[in-house]
């Protein structure tokens, strides 16, 4: 075993939750740990739906992936991606524009381990990733910007992610993020919205060492896209933005696509 894999599995905690793990968990992966699992199961516990918003997390990921694709976007920076799985967002765009370039974020050293072995890309595209927190803008964009054309439209991706951060420190992450786009650019964004079952959910998932993830009133939400255009069918729960089943099942999550003037 080399000195970096030693590190690497030092960095690894599987003592302690990660969030890329329990929502493993929830979508029926096997890349987690027990004490993912025990997370996962405690936060369904108190809000059955969990399992129902992160599938339709991952549904509203590739249906907004596929709108932006088929208007031309060919960039996108995936902030808070997660483990892989399928339908991927390079695996979606480059389904559609094989020459998308898709540079991934996140702060799990597992998920960058998994992302280097499974996130490869179409030979027309070009695919990266990043190992930083969501909030070190500057370290994102600047990394990202070795793979990505930040003279050209890019889609920043924010699903399910903002929670690590209280509200107001999220509206200026987001809001950054933004800033370093150029015009043209969309924001894809969705988070969990305040209830008294998902406000259970929350309480449940802040336990022992595990950073709390703080649910959002829905004008927390679109705050993050002031000075964006909000694009048909506007700010609403994603189980209904561009549905491709009928009668999906609504969930506690509300989403929005917003392009930048």
């Amino acid at each position: 075993m080399s000195v970096d894999d030693v590190e690497f599995r030092r960095r690894i905690r599987s003592d302690v939750p990660h969030s890329a793990r329990v929502w493993n968990a929830w979508l029926g992966g096997k890349d987690n740990y027990p004490v993912d699992r025990e997370l996962a199961d405690a936060v369904s516990a108190a809000y059955p739906q969990m399992v129902d918003i992160a599938r339709a997390s991952r549904a509203f990921q590739a249906r907004a992936i596929r709108h932006l694709a088929s208007l031309g976007v060919r960039q996108f920076l995936d902030v808070g991606t997660g483990l892989p799985v399928a339908n991927s967002t390079h695996e979606v765009a480059q389904g559609i524009t094989p020459d998308a370039r898709i540079v991934y974020v996140d702060n799990d050293p597992i998920v960058l381990a998994h992302a280097y072995a499974l996130l490869t890309s179409a030979p027309e595209g070009r695919t990266a990733y990043v190992e930083a927190d969501l909030s070190e803008t500057d370290t994102v964009v600047g990394e990202a910007a070795k793979t990505l054309d930040l003279s050209e439209p890019v889609a920043v991706l924010l699903l399910s992610t903002l929670g690590h951060l209280t509200p107001a420190d999220g509206i200026a992450v987001v809001q950054r993020y933004m800033a370093r786009m150029p015009s043209g650019s969309y924001l894809v964004l969705c988070d969990t919205v305040k209830t008294p079952q998902t406000l259970a959910a929350q309480e449940a998932y802040d336990s022992g060492e595990n950073p709390p993830y703080l649910v959002r009133e829905p004008e927390e939400i679109t705050a993050c896209a002031e000075g964006l255009e909000i694009i048909d069918p506007g700010f609403l729960t994603i189980a209904l933005w561009r549905p491709e089943e009928e009668d999906p099942v609504l969930v506690d999550q509300w989403g929005l696509v917003a392009r930048k003037p």
